[in-house]
């Protein structure tokens, strides 16, 4: 029986934990950090945008989670952001995901999600 990517993922907890590495590892790089310096300094906007995050992934990798926010297209019109930037934030996710311990194909299949979501992030 094949599993799905919410399961490969760790389901609830291992998404959960999965989005606090990320956003971690997002704070620790100083090529995006200045792009989470508002959030980083308000706990409770952090916490929400964590949980859009859990959601999102969660709902997306084929989890019971329901993402109601806005669209990444809504979320990220205007912010102008870089290739650099972006190519910043896959190699956060992809060295989460090692440290997660996470297979190989796994690893391929959020990369391919997010690749799919590049159209809707850099220079909107």
């Amino acid at each position: 029986m094949s599993t799905t990517l919410y399961e490969r993922l760790g389901s609830e907890r291992g998404v959960s934990a999965l989005v606090d590495r990320i956003v971690d590892a997002h704070l620790a790089n100083p090529e995006i950090n200045p792009r989470y310096q508002e959030l980083k300094e308000d706990p409770e906007r952090m916490a929400q945008a964590k949980e859009h995050l859990r959601n999102f992934l969660g709902e997306g990798s084929g989890g019971p989670e329901k993402y109601e926010g806005r669209s990444m297209l809504e979320i990220h019109r205007g912010m102008n952001i870089s290739e650099s930037e972006y190519m910043a934030v896959l190699d956060d996710i992809l060295k989460s995901l090692d440290a997660h311990g996470v297979d190989e194909e796994t690893r391929r299949d959020v990369l391919a999600i997010a690749y799919s979501l590049k159209g809707e992030i850099v220079r909107v």
